[in-house]
């Protein structure tokens, strides 16, 4: 056991839809290791795992979470319908109705308020300007929605005097978020993305996932590499190769077994005391 990190430590927790499953096996391993946070930022799915987790910051909670992500099928959070197609066609906001999602968060989500919980939790949203807006107090629901609104799939949330949607649009991987929030050891989880598929994924939904973790990805590579020397960034390497697409929830299972054992390896290596940005977040394929 390494025990605490020293410094203010931060867990840093992108986005990646169905992908968000990895960051719950990670988060086992970094807690088996003793590895856990002063505060939490997420972005996205990132910003759903940052907010349950942050309710009960232990391996109890990551336990609960687990439970939370195998129970998730795809209907639970995008509940495809004809009626979504003649939403879309009717010129609605978005092709999915929020609703279920809600209540998810609601149902599982143990306090009202962001600043409630019982480790700092800070999510990152984007305006309609596409400035990045980070939530660190008010409705913890609403925060997380306003978080995960990807463009076209969900509407975006009113929060304040803002319009606001997935934290994606402005740089979704909240990193510069927890540096600017004065943590010294940012702890990264990444979502990857599919990087062995031989085909496209089908569906222009599951398109649109997929290039949106791209995007997160090269995102993050850029934002670690704009902090290289001025913090000590720690980045659990994703999973690589991976086939799994950002709308699959059928591999949940699969995808936090793995992200634990690989985890685990990294650490055992000696991985948090070393800074590098993992060559698995750039672009490649198999």
């Amino acid at each position: 056991m390494m025990g605490k990190l020293a410094g203010k430590t931060a867990f840093v927790l992108a986005g990646g839809g169905s992908l968000g499953a990895v960051q719950v096996g990670m988060l086992e391993a970094l807690l088996e290791a003793g590895v856990v946070p002063d505060l939490i930022v997420g972005s996205s799915v990132g910003a759903l795992n940052a907010g349950f987790f942050a309710g009960d910051p232990t391996a109890q909670g990551v336990t609960k979470l687990m439970e939370i992500w195998r129970s998730l099928h795809r209907a639970d959070i995008f509940p495809l319908s004809v009626g979504s197609a003649f939403r879309w066609l009717r010129s609605a906001d978005a092709l999915f109705e929020p609703t279920k999602l809600k209540r998810l968060i609601e149902r599982h989500l143990p306090y009202r308020n962001l600043e409630d919980a019982p480790i700092p939790v800070h999510v990152v949203a984007t305006s309609l300007g596409g400035v990045a807006v980070r939530l660190s107090s008010g409705p913890a629901v609403e925060a997380i929605l306003a978080s995960a609104a990807i463009p076209m799939m969900f509407p975006s949330v009113k929060i304040g005097a803002d319009h606001l949607m997935d934290g994606a649009v402005s740089g979704n991987t909240p990193i510069l978020t927890a540096a600017e929030l004065g943590a010294e050891r940012l702890v990264v989880l990444p979502t990857g993305f599919a990087c062995a598929m031989t085909t496209p994924p089908r569906g222009a939904v599951s398109r649109g996932f997929h290039a949106l973790t791209l995007l997160i990805a090269h995102q993050m590579a850029r934002d670690l590499a704009h902090l290289s020397g001025t913090a000590q960034v720690l980045t659990v390497p994703n999973l690589c190769p991976l086939d799994v697409s950002p709308f699959d929830f059928t591999q949940t299972e699969t995808l936090m077994a793995r992200a634990a054992r690989e985890t685990r390896a990294w650490i055992a290596d000696g991985g948090l005391s070393r800074q590098q940005i993992p060559g698995m977040l750039n672009p490649h394929s198999h």
